[in-house]
């Protein structure tokens, strides 16, 4: 229920004594300053068929923020009343996913729009029941991912004040400080790239927080960091962020063999800094691997023997390489082998795509003028044969001739007709 209060629209929810308690503020796009241009059209195409079956629907998270800072967003995440079987029902380019809580995966040619139904908090912040819109905006992280956007009467819901932390710039939790990051560790990292991103500060108890829980990013799946790793260097604030963890103490759960060389080498953290600095092409002219160079370039620049003239100066200079303990310089194959062992054991916990990695060393020993035709280390053996002698395998058996002209000579007898009536 919206009603008109001053400047502003509220939104009301009936309480147990029966009376109407406010729960939301209702920004109009006057206010919120959304150009619905900047919405994605099919992402706004599903939360109207939602609507038109009778299920309340709005355009959720990070989406909204990025459009009410004035950015264009890549994903468009989908919240709604309607449960999994409901939506797919709706839908049927889509797919229920999940086994604790159910998405619904919506496919429009190559892009994919995740629909979620709202969360209950019955069993607290990681509960996996339904629930409505009010019990779902506490399980959020920050107030700033956690507006609600109707792209058809073009309204921005605010419960929790997201839209007053955006115009002052703050980052704010909404769960309990105590249990933000036990719950899942992972939010310390985002509180810093939102930080980063969206030119917001963290504020002086939120920091204290992250530095008492920070040891428990150490118990976080490498695959989990792996996805935030690869969110942070596709970003365009890849410097800032690395920077901001950095400083908090996180970026050695990330990669610890960077953070390490940021206090032992001097001017190693500038410069590794200042690769991440490099801003991307457009997705379209992208090739694999161009991000992940800037996490490897300055290491590698240190470290690499990209032509094999390091091991022929250590041979020469009485020195012993257990790879390679012959005179003969290195082969490009070689020093690609070696190069990719380093670069996949600095990155560690990491966990890259091959194809990612072997891409961007490719480019790497490019800017050394190095073609790599071939990436993939080693060619495939042939089978070794078994030693000793073949075993003769035994002849097939002969038929008798005479047994062959019976054979032709059978013919089935003729049925005989069965009797009429």
């Amino acid at each position: 229920m919206f009603s008109i209060g001053g400047t502003l629209r509220y939104r009301y929810s009936t309480g147990e004594n029966g009376k109407l308690i406010r729960k939301a503020i209702v920004y109009t796009q006057d206010e919120h300053q959304i150009k619905l241009s900047d919405v994605d059209p099919q992402a706004a195409y599903i939360t109207q068929r939602l609507q038109a079956n009778g299920f309340e629907s709005y355009i959720v998270g990070g989406a909204v923020r990025d459009l009410i800072l004035g950015k264009k967003p890549k994903d468009f995440d989908i919240v709604s009343a309607a449960n999994p079987a409901r939506i797919k029902r709706i839908f049927r380019n889509a797919r229920i996913i999940g086994r604790r809580f159910r998405l619904v995966h919506v496919y429009s040619g190559q892009k994919i729009y995740e629909v979620s139904t709202f969360r209950s908090i019955i069993d607290g912040p990681t509960s996996n029941v339904f629930g409505t819109i009010e019990e779902d905006v506490q399980r959020r992280d920050f107030t700033l991912n956690a507006l609600f956007y109707d792209p058809q009467k073009q309204v921005v819901v605010d419960y929790v004040g997201g839209m007053k932390d955006i115009w002052n710039r703050r980052i704010r939790p909404i769960i309990a400080l105590k249990e933000i990051f036990t719950d899942d560790p992972v939010r310390m990292i985002r509180a810093v790239k939102y930080a980063a991103s969206s030119g917001c500060s963290i504020p002086w108890k939120l920091r204290r927080q992250i530095r008492r829980d920070l040891e428990l990013l150490g118990g976080v799946s490498p695959s989990r960091l792996t996805e935030e790793i690869f969110k942070i260097i596709h970003s365009p604030h890849a410097h800032a962020i690395a920077d901001g963890l950095d400083k908090l103490g996180l970026y050695r759960f990330l990669q610890p063999r960077a953070a390490e060389l940021f206090k032992t080498r001097p001017r190693f953290r500038e410069r590794y800094l200042e690769s991440l600095r490099t801003p991307l092409p457009e997705e379209g002219e992208r090739v694999p691997g161009m991000a992940m160079r800037a996490l490897i370039r300055d290491y590698l620049e240190d470290e690499a023997d990209w032509d094999g003239k390091k091991q022929q100066e250590e041979h020469d200079q009485g020195g012993e390489d257990p790879l390679n303990s012959g005179a003969s310089p290195l082969s490009v194959a070689e020093c690609y082998k070696r190069v990719f062992i380093q670069a996949r054991k600095f990155l560690l916990p990491m966990n890259p795509p091959r194809v990612e990695l072997e891409g961007a060393l490719k480019l790497l020993f490019a800017e050394h003028g190095i073609t790599i035709k071939r990436t993939r280390m080693g060619e495939r053996r042939p089978r070794k044969a078994p030693d000793g002698p073949k075993k003769a395998h035994p002849a097939p058996l002969q038929e008798n001739p005479e047994e062959k002209v019976k054979k032709r000579s059978r013919r089935r007898k003729p049925k005989k007709p069965s009797p009429a009536g």
